[in-house]
């Protein structure tokens, strides 16, 4: 059976302008490029009310590290209140977003993802004894590479979002 166990789970929130279709390409082609997972989009849902605009976006994205383990990322976003508005820069108008955006993290090592180990009880006996003794530093290994791989996207989003807010 596929063990996942959740070793990353981090938020970040930002309120005021940033350009919607440029923050999610941002994010979306960040992913892909930077930590090299394939990315599912599971929901995109849109709510209109008035002027605003409501918007749920789910994400899981994977990548095998090796025949046993597997990285997995579930990236949620919630964007409330946002709304179309003109800005001024460099002497130009420029029409972009403003709200309020809040983008979730989560980041999980799979284990046995191709449930090689689950063909009997022999199988999962030795599974026990391989995952204790032989490959628990290369458990940890992966483990803190996720965290540093989730915790980058987050550092890269808020500056993102930072330097939008400014311009």
């Amino acid at each position: 059976m596929v063990e996942k166990n959740k070793v990353f789970s981090n938020k970040v929130k930002y309120g005021g302008i940033f350009s919607f279709p440029d923050f999610y390409k941002f994010t979306y082609d960040w992913l892909k490029d930077e930590t090299g997972l394939l990315i599912s989009e599971d929901k995109y849902k849109e709510k209109l009310s008035g002027d605003e605009k409501k918007i749920e976006i789910e994400w899981t994205g994977w990548r095998d590290l090796t025949d046993y383990f597997r990285f997995q990322a579930e990236v949620n976003f919630r964007i409330t209140g946002m709304k179309n508005v003109e800005i001024v820069q460099d002497g130009k108008k420029i029409k972009t977003n403003k709200g309020e955006v809040e983008i979730t993290i989560n980041g999980f090592l799979m284990r046995d993802y191709k449930s090689k180990f689950e063909k009997s009880a022999i199988h999962k006996f030795l599974r026990a004894i391989y995952e204790k003794s032989v490959i628990a530093a290369r458990v940890e290994q992966f483990e803190e590479k996720i965290i540093e791989e989730c915790g980058e996207f987050l550092a890269q989003v808020k500056s993102y979002l930072d330097l939008e807010g400014k311009r």
